[in-house]
């Protein structure tokens, strides 16, 4: 395999890196809480756990 001759400098290495962005996470509000969450995640709420607007899990009727 071919390896490099000299050291890349670490200029040059951010250099080619400064396209690599962070993306914000995308921020939905759930119809039947009113309550933000990220897009395909469950939520907890009140004791219940949401997923597309429907409860899945109730805790607090253990």
């Amino acid at each position: 395999m071919a390896h490099p001759k000299r050291r890349q400098s670490t200029s040059r290495r951010d250099k080619r890196r400064t396209h690599y962005k962070a993306a914000t996470p995308q921020v939905a509000i759930d119809p039947t809480t009113g309550e933000p969450h990220l897009y395909h995640r469950a939520h907890w709420s009140e004791g219940k756990l949401y997923y597309k607007g429907k409860v899945v899990i109730d805790a607090t009727e253990a």
